[in-house]
């Protein structure tokens, strides 16, 4: 009997776990599934559908950060940055949270509070970020930013130079752009003492950057210091080819008042030896040469450059300038032509 009833209890035990087994109720679908989905939603730029499956995650899951951030994240780029300040002020005050989720949280704060132009506030939330991780360079370069827009050239000058150290990629240039751009600030304030210090300072910086010697050619203009002005200029020239036509005219005043008019001739050559696709340096040496009755040397010069210069408009206008009164009439209207043809081609690629 003992036996009988040890084997009915051993079949009931059995019979129970089969049927809690059989009969028990699937378990939801698991919640980083479904963020897992919302993210694929994101990636997709189904804002909708990812907000939903967010809000279903968070509903069942109050403590899942990554959630309630990229809900953030998409209210914000859907243009609701209050309520992303909102769902994001939120989590700064829950308890025993990581530094990279809190870096995570204020970073994107910093952005909310950008989005809504309240620097001050955004500021704050980067330099949080710098207590938790000082060398964090995302938060340098997000102050770099903010103090660039206020044009905070000392604070963006530190910031710079603290994030090159980190990365270790050094541009010089840069941190010479700041000084030269709070030199330019004190001589807008009238304070040109203060000005030259710092255009000599980014010239220590870095020598070869060559809007620390436009200012400084600029500076001794105005001082009437016409030599040194020539000399920071066409350092600028030699340096900024590209735009050394914003200087050319300055340069050709200053030599004409000096009484160096040969040297005018001179300095576009070495321009043209250094850079012969100048096309502004060729055009100011063409006018050289017509204004000394050597009529047919600067059309020569520009006929020898047209090879290079073929789809230039400011070439041929040049070499029409300089036929005038050299070639028929016939030959003047198929350059006019020219001209029209590629002026025309130029505005049809532009509305393209």
């Amino acid at each position: 009997m003992n036996t009988l009833l040890l084997i009915a209890i051993t079949v009931m035990i059995a019979a129970g776990i089969a049927s809690a087994v059989y009969y028990r109720p699937k378990k939801p679908r698991r919640f980083e599934s479904l963020y897992t989905d919302a993210l694929n939603a994101i990636v997709r730029g189904d804002s909708k559908t990812a907000i939903k499956l967010l809000r279903e995650v968070v509903k069942n899951d109050t403590n899942h950060i990554d959630a309630y951030l990229q809900m953030g994240e998409i209210l914000r780029g859907e243009g609701n940055p209050h309520q992303a300040i909102k769902i994001h002020q939120s989590l700064t005050v829950r308890p025993n949270l990581d530094d990279k989720l809190k870096i995570d949280i204020h970073r994107s704060l910093a952005l909310d509070y950008l989005s809504v132009n309240n620097l001050i506030k955004s500021k704050q939330e980067a330099e949080f970020i710098l207590k938790l991780e000082k060398r964090n360079t995302w938060a340098l370069e997000f102050l770099l930013e903010i103090a660039e827009r206020e044009r905070d050239w000392v604070s963006a000058a530190k910031l710079a130079k603290n994030i090159q150290k980190i990365t270790q990629q050094k541009n010089a240039g840069k941190l010479a752009q700041f000084q030269v751009y709070e030199g330019l600030d004190k001589i807008s304030k009238d304070d040109r003492a203060g000005a030259k210090k710092c255009f000599d300072k980014a010239l220590e910086i870095d020598p070869n950057y060559g809007q620390t010697h436009r200012r400084l050619g600029d500076y001794y203009a105005d001082d009437r210091d016409l030599i040194n002005a020539i000399n920071h200029w066409e350092q600028f020239a030699l340096l900024e080819p590209e735009n050394a036509g914003n200087i050319f005219s300055k340069i050709e005043t200053a030599l004409y008042d000096l009484g160096r008019y040969s040297e005018v001739e001179n300095f576009y050559k070495r321009m043209l030896d250094k850079n012969p696709g100048n096309i502004d340096a060729l055009s100011h040496m063409a006018n050289v040469l017509e204004e000394k009755g050597e009529r047919q040397q600067a059309l020569d010069l520009v006929d020898s450059a047209m090879e290079k210069f073929n789809t230039s408009v400011h070439a041929h206008l040049m070499r029409l300038k300089l036929s005038i009164t050299t070639v028929p009439p016939h030959e003047l209207s198929q350059q006019i032509d020219k001209i029209i043809e590629l002026v025309s081609g130029k505005e049809e690629s532009d509305s393209h």
